[in-house]
């Protein structure tokens, strides 16, 4: 890789982020599940109240290739009540298909961790698909332990409407 520049996102970004959502839901096979577009991403990343972060990388594929968006790494803070501190939760990380192997992957991780230290945070996690096994062992190398214990709930849709009725 000749030139990798990863930066916080901006407004401008937008477009290019929302087809990295994309993309990354056709490789979870969840493409029917994005509902998201310009305007959304625009007012919850960067309205008058930003619900997420995001930082990309910018490369080129060849030295002579123009500077392209390679990936990126959309996070946001939690919060653990057993340390009183807030996390950093990686909800989204994606590398064009292109660009995997150049260690963009790595350098948005770290640089997520970077910014989880500077923030004070307690913790930095994220959930991955079990079938997802190259992802995974990605991650156990760079020294991320899975917590199978854990089981994710989720109220979406309808059922959020009718939790929120009661």
């Amino acid at each position: 890789m000749s030139f990798v520049e990863i930066r916080p996102a901006t407004v401008e970004d937008v477009p290019h982020i929302l087809n990295m959502i994309k993309a990354l839901s056709e490789y979870e096979k969840l493409a029917h599940e994005v509902v998201a577009t310009v305007d959304i991403l625009k007012e919850n990343l960067f309205g008058q109240r930003r619900y997420a972060e995001v930082i990309i990388a910018y490369g080129k594929k060849t030295e002579d290739s123009p500077v392209e968006p390679a990936g990126m790494a959309l996070f946001f803070h939690n919060f653990s009540t057993f340390l009183g501190r807030p996390g950093l939760y990686l909800e989204d990380l994606f590398v064009y298909p292109e660009f995997r192997g150049t260690g963009i992957g790595k350098r948005l991780l770290t640089q997520l961790a970077v910014i989880a230290k500077e923030r004070q945070c307690g913790r930095y996690e994220w959930v991955v698909l079990d079938w997802n096994e190259p992802s995974r062992k990605f991650y156990e190398a760079l020294g991320a332990k899975p917590h199978a214990e854990w089981i994710i709930h989720r109220v979406e849709g309808k059922a959020l409407d009718d939790l929120a009725a009661m």
